[in-house]
């Protein structure tokens, strides 16, 4: 698995899984590499990035978006507009 997105989950998924009790990231406009050595799972607040994995095809995420990163993916980010999430590492 390298990016799943989940368009605007509902208000009982965030609960159940927790996300508002989950730390914070925030990051502004740039463009750079990422890898993900342990699964990853994020809800995306404010913003809107492009995620291309290494060899793959791109992924558009925004806010409103759960995204599940991976364990062992290796990708670009490029942050159009700042990014804040909450993120949860397996």
């Amino acid at each position: 698995m390298d990016i799943t997105v989940e368009r605007k989950p509902t208000k009982e998924r965030l609960d159940a899984l927790g996300v508002f009790s989950w730390p914070t990231w925030e990051k502004g406009t740039s463009t750079f590499p990422w890898a993900y050595y342990e699964e990853e799972v994020s809800y995306i607040l404010e913003g809107k990035a492009v995620i291309t994995p290494e060899g793959g095809t791109p992924v558009e995420i925004q806010a409103g978006d759960l995204v599940t990163f991976g364990s062992d993916l290796r990708c670009m980010w490029h942050i159009i507009e700042p990014i804040k999430k909450h993120y949860r590492i397996s």
